[in-house]
């Protein structure tokens, strides 16, 4: 039986080695960059009331730059798997569940974004070379998938929120952290933790991620039939 430990290593080694494997192939290692970017402005037009939001903002940019940006985690990724077995141990399950969730995704997303790229080498990104690009890539259970566990995700995190005890924890982590190298982690942590607990409360916020992009997956997979 895979434990925590053992799943969250090897969804971080998928993460690695499809950096990798694009850094071997500059042009696809180009092409994913300019994918992020792009994705990163649709998300930007598709969300654009709940970036503007007072409720909302803070956590939707969250998404857009911790999760979905064209930044570079390298850094962070390497961080957060040097404490998964301390995180594992001493972390409560409702933690380690959130951060299984959150290493997958991670990993499948990255996947998905080598395969896009490997199907419009050197294009540049608008929505027809996005869709053609999909629609190519298929794999619709992934897409699913990668809707579903941002909303458990979300849904995650803001259950963590309601948690006092976890809140002081991570401000009295902030000079070990600095001290040990892992400021990209900790910066990472209290941002998710602050975004949702803004919100008091994200049923409405996940409710409009769930419509709005399972909305989106449908019409590029249409788009499949239409062409076909």
């Amino acid at each position: 039986m895979t434990t925590a430990n053992e799943e969250i290593l090897a969804n971080l080694k998928i993460v690695s080695d499809e950096r990798a494997r694009r850094m071997a192939d500059p042009a696809v290692d180009r092409c994913v960059a300019d994918l992020k970017r792009y994705q990163q402005q649709r998300f930007c037009h598709t969300y654009a009331d709940l970036l503007a939001s007072p409720r909302y903002g803070t956590a939707a940019r969250f998404f857009l730059d911790e999760l979905y940006g064209p930044t570079d985690f390298t850094n962070r990724d390497a961080q957060f798997a040097r404490v998964v077995p301390s995180l594992v141990l001493m972390m409560p399950h409702e933690v380690i569940q959130t951060v299984i969730v959150l290493s997958a995704l991670h990993a499948l997303t990255e996947v998905l974004d080598t395969a896009m790229a490997r199907h419009a080498p050197g294009a540049q990104w608008t929505p027809d070379v996005y869709r053609q690009a999909w629609q190519k890539t298929g794999r619709r259970a992934d897409r699913d998938t990668q809707v579903t566990s941002t909303l458990s995700l979300a849904a995650g995190l803001d259950g963590l929120t309601r948690n006092p005890f976890l809140r002081k924890s991570l401000r009295l982590m902030r000079l070990p952290a600095r001290l040990s190298g892992l400021q990209d982690l900790q910066h990472f942590l209290e941002t998710g933790f602050d975004a949702f607990g803004a919100m008091a409360g994200a049923q409405d916020f996940i409710h409009l991620i769930e419509t709005r992009e399972h909305a989106f997956v449908s019409s590029q997979f249409e788009a499949t039939a239409q062409a076909s």
